[in-house]
């Protein structure tokens, strides 16, 4: 008996629903916001996955936009905007 590889898993399912569970993966929870705000391989994947998901549910222009916020972590053209509960009374 032969087992099943990743590959026969990962058929079971779409690629819409393997590039959700990758964007997922790769988005930065609140807990980990101010410990990932300045890493830029960490925001640039985010705004991929983000990509990936709109690419494949026929949103180009949303893919674009989430496409261009991780060339701009990637070139470093955008940085992290500040904390939104510091500085408020």
């Amino acid at each position: 008996m032969m087992l099943p590889t990743s590959s026969d898993k990962l058929s079971e399912y779409s690629t819409l629903e393997l590039a959700q569970a990758l964007a997922e993966r790769l988005s930065i929870t609140p807990n980990d916001w101010h410990r990932l705000k300045a890493n830029r391989k960490a925001q640039a994947g985010q705004q991929i996955g983000s990509a990936l998901v709109f690419l494949l549910k026929d949103q180009p222009e949303a893919a674009l936009t989430h496409l261009h916020q991780a060339t701009g972590w990637l070139d470093r053209s955008i940085s992290a905007p500040p904390c939104p509960t510091h500085g408020k009374h």
